[in-house]
């Protein structure tokens, strides 16, 4: 087991890798740093827990616990990802759970563990959850779990044991809730791994409804991703979590979307054709459980990708105190010099307005967040088209003084003057009535407004 262990764990090492050097994301003025917290609450496996709260926190933040790979650590997975530089452009709060135990592998495999407040790994997890939601006005509708091989794993059995607490997850290369389970004390599941574990879609949905009985709430999106050619956890488990979590959610294992992001990904979605459709799933053609973890497109999934308005956080320290018995403060604090917006950045997807204007085959929403030099955009590009789009580049002019210093989710040329940004590897395919979301970060010397038009591959859009 052991040396199945090892091989789980490096292979996510160069993947984490890859995947710090896929983005570049601007870095702050003054670094915010990664804290262990102790004390944080219930820990029947001595994990460890830290926390990466970035100098600009949103006014509502989300919060992502991401979880580590086998012979991993919180640290690592810390350095060796994005999601703490992209908490960094937009405005969340992450955890990262560290364990203590020989292997470094999570518990996903005994009856404590996959049952809500059995006991083992989840239990702590929840209560660093807990401690950061009582000291920061984290939004409860906005807390998501991703995690690669062993933390995968992880990210299936936190959805299945807290279903209240989780809106959605990311799993990179994991195995469905429950596969690994076993009763001689053991970590591994070689039948599971090997992907001989098959069952119904209903067998499998109620392993995850069995583990909190009586629940009937709003279950988790699930976004999957696995290469085919996984040499560790075996490309079937793939099917079998999509099978497992189209269940949870009612769904028929059909696809309502299917498309190509990149070359050699099929993407699926069940349930929706959008962003945020309840279950997306990304198989990538020969690649091994050294895969590479997007985590823009996880961060995407989860709709934390709107830039944050400039709250500061605390100038202190997380506390290391046990958490105080009163709740959590309902309300932003009161911003200081220079003064910056307090609303909540806008969700991905706005409603469609009633007058799109004549003719119009785009629709574009575009919030500025200013302060006394800078301002973040967040633009959300709507096809209105019957066909769709499959490519596309949006025109448009910037005001004088204001200078683009970088930007998310598209390449822009020039940074001034007529812009064009440009779809990038991910997002070039735009469903008819889809949207993708994309935004940047700008110099001005005093004029905030916004571009008087838009045009998409050359059509005018309506403005919103």
């Amino acid at each position: 087991m052991r040396s199945r262990i090892k091989l789980l764990g490096t292979a996510l090492v160069a993947a984490a890798l890859t995947a710090l050097a896929a983005i570049a994301a601007p870095t702050p003025a003054s670094a915010a740093a990664l804290t262990q917290v102790t004390n944080f609450g219930a820990n029947p496996s001595n994990l460890q827990m830290y926390l990466y709260v970035p100098n600009t926190v949103a006014p509502r933040p989300g919060l992502l616990v991401a979880v580590h790979y086998c012979t991993g650590s919180g640290p690592a997975f810390y350095s060796g990802t994005q999601y703490a530089a992209l908490a960094d452009r937009y405005g969340y709060i992450v955890i990262y759970p560290s364990v203590t135990r020989s292997s470094k592998c999570f518990d996903v495999s005994s009856p404590q563990a996959l049952r809500r407040d059995g006991g083992s790994d989840p239990v702590g997890i929840k209560s660093m959850v807990d401690y950061v939601r009582a000291r920061y006005p984290v939004d409860p509708n906005r807390i998501f779990a991703t995690g690669t091989s062993s933390g995968a794993m992880m990210t299936n059995v936190l959805l299945g044991d807290y279903p209240d607490v989780f809106a959605a997850g990311a799993a990179f290369a994991g195995v469905p809730f429950g596969c690994f389970a076993t009763t001689d004390g053991s970590e591994w599941n070689s039948q599971c791994a090997n992907g001989q574990v098959t069952k119904t879609a209903q067998q499998w949905g109620d392993l995850v409804r069995n583990a909190y009985p009586g629940y009937t709430g709003k279950r988790p999106r699930m976004q999957l991703w696995h290469g085919t050619n996984d040499e560790t956890l075996r490309f079937p488990n793939f099917g079998e979590e999509v099978k497992q979590w189209t269940n949870v959610q009612g769904l028929s294992q059909t696809p309502t979307f299917t498309d190509t992001p990149q070359a050699g990904y099929t993407r699926t979605r069940y349930g929706g054709s959008g962003g945020t459709a309840p279950v997306e799933a990304i198989s990538m053609q020969g690649v091994t459980h050294n895969l590479p973890v997007d985590a823009a497109q996880a961060i995407r999934f989860f709709g934390l990708d709107a830039p944050p308005t400039t709250t500061p956080p605390p100038t202190t320290a997380p506390p290391t105190t046990p958490p105080p018995t009163t709740p959590p403060p309902t309300t932003t604090p009161p911003p200081t010099t220079p003064p910056v917006p307090t609303t909540t950045p806008p969700t991905p997807f706005p409603p469609t307005p009633t007058t799109p204007g004549p003719g119009a085959e785009c629709r574009i929403a575009y919030t500025v967040n200013a302060w006394n030099t800078g301002l973040t955009t967040a633009i959300t590009i709507t096809t209105l088209r019957d066909t769709g789009i499959n490519g596309w580049n949006l025109a448009f002019t910037l005001p004088a003084g204001q200078t683009i210093t970088s930007g998310w989710n598209a390449t822009y040329s020039p940074t001034s003057g007529a812009v064009t940004a440009t779809n990038v590897s991910y997002n070039g395919s735009i469903p008819p009535g889809g949207s993708v979301s994309i935004g940047f970060q700008a110099n001005h010397t005093g004029n905030t407004a916004k571009p008087p038009f838009f045009t998409l591959n050359g059509s005018p859009c309506a403005v919103v």
